[in-house]
């Protein structure tokens, strides 16, 4: 394709930050934000958001959501968050309907100032997915959907979401997984193989950086030998509670060790609760959700992250500590051995439980790897082929749509 005509995609995904949630979906952002690097894409965004009636603080993230403005321009880019309707309870199984019903007039919108797309690109196979097809069908576009963990790993499950997702990838031009093993599960749905890619997620090497570590626990004052960071929602599934007692397990052996939990999420009270139960209260620092851009110094501080989820797509939290120098502890599932695949990296462990995860502590501990040659593992994970991919993608797509119209 002439790149002085570039691609014109139209990104589309709830999982996309805001200026009143910025740190919601910054991995898709990301990805997008590498691809307009290149030069030769255009984007406009549509992210909805539930509809909620309330923007009262005391209704916590359904007013943020509610507070989230219509249209904005964010980081430079044209973001819409048109509103859709997801009720209690059956909202699972209407959530496609609805999302693609609340996104017509953005995306009509668009068209009518003369922004006329080649593709769509939209980021989670449900309810994103099955909205984006229902979206293309309407507009007469192709589309992409990217797979990206829980997506195809937990709510194929359900027997409607599962069903509306197979048919969403019979229609796709292409169905993207951030790892192998998710596109492991779209060819079990018997998509056809030219159809399917895998596109890993890079790191920013910018703005995950190593900074000296005595420097940077003295600003951020923090002692720990070792010291442990674990970072995510504070939700079961990233397995916070099984870093605590890991923690309260190394003890013995390890009486400086220290843990600094990062994050927000339902689960606070509980693991401060844990953490008074297994007598580690003075040992655990919960710092809440911070911003993306100053992760890199907590990991920079840390000597090991640990990441104990019981699902991850591509987790970008192992690269990103990886790429301040920190190696990495974390469970053996999809697409973590990918990420983790040398001992310069970190250790993987096979049972999700605090005993299996401090074991694997002391392990690594006892052969530290130089955080030098853990960077130096980190930089082979940029975004660049990722870019490269993308743009061959969607220029074929593009070019097909051409020569499909003018035939």
């Amino acid at each position: 394709m002439n790149h002085q005509t570039p691609t014109r995609t139209l990104l589309f995904s709830t999982l996309y930050p805001s200026s009143v949630r910025p740190n919601q979906g910054i991995f898709v952002e990301t990805r997008l934000r590498e691809l307009l690097g290149s030069g030769q894409v255009q984007t406009r965004v549509v992210a909805p958001v539930p509809w909620f009636f309330s923007t009262h603080p005391r209704f916590g993230d359904y007013a943020r959501m509610a507070s989230t403005p219509l249209r904005e321009t964010y980081h430079g880019i044209d973001v819409q968050h048109p509103r859709y309707f997801l009720p209690p309870k059956v909202g699972m199984n209407i959530a496609p309907f609805t999302l693609a019903m609340g996104a017509v007039p953005a995306v009509q919108r668009l068209l009518d100032e003369g922004y006329d797309f080649d593709v769509i690109d939209a980021h989670y196979y449900y309810p994103d997915g099955v909205a984006a097809a229902l979206l293309a069908r309407y507009f007469n576009k192709p589309f992409t959907v990217t797979a990206r963990g829980t997506d195809l790993n937990l709510i194929p499950r359900h027997f409607l979401p599962r069903r509306m997702m197979q048919w969403a990838a019979s229609r796709a031009a292409a169905s993207i997984g951030v790892c192998a093993a998710l596109v492991d599960v779209l060819r079990a749905w018997h998509i056809p193989q030219e159809r399917l890619h895998v596109m890993r997620n890079g790191v920013d090497l910018e703005r995950f950086r190593p900074v000296p570590q005595d420097t940077v626990r003295t600003e951020l004052g923090l002692k720990g030998a070792p010291l442990l960071v674990s970072v995510g929602y504070l939700v079961e599934r990233k397995g916070h509670h099984i870093a605590i007692d890991a923690l309260a397990k190394l003890l013995p052996a390890f009486p400086q060790a220290r843990l600094i939990v990062i994050g927000d999420g339902e689960e606070r009270d509980n693991l401060r609760t844990l953490c008074k139960r297994l007598g580690v209260e003075d040992r655990v620092s919960f710092t809440g959700a911070l911003p993306n851009a100053e992760l890199f110094r907590w990991y920079s501080a840390a000597d090991v992250m640990i990441l104990a989820s019981s699902r991850e797509g591509w987790a970008n939290v192992l690269l990103e500590s990886m790429a301040c120098g920190t190696p990495v502890v974390a469970t053996r599932i999809w697409g973590t051995p990918e990420v983790v695949a040398g001992d310069v990296a970190g250790r993987l462990v096979d049972q999700r439980d605090g005993g299996a995860f401090a074991d694997a502590i002391r392990l690594l501990l006892s052969a530290y790897p130089e955080r030098s040659r853990v960077r130096a593992y980190a930089e082979k994970f940029s975004w660049q082929n990722t870019t490269n991919a993308q743009l061959a993608l969607f220029d074929q797509i593009a070019d097909q749509r051409k020569g499909a119209i003018h035939a």
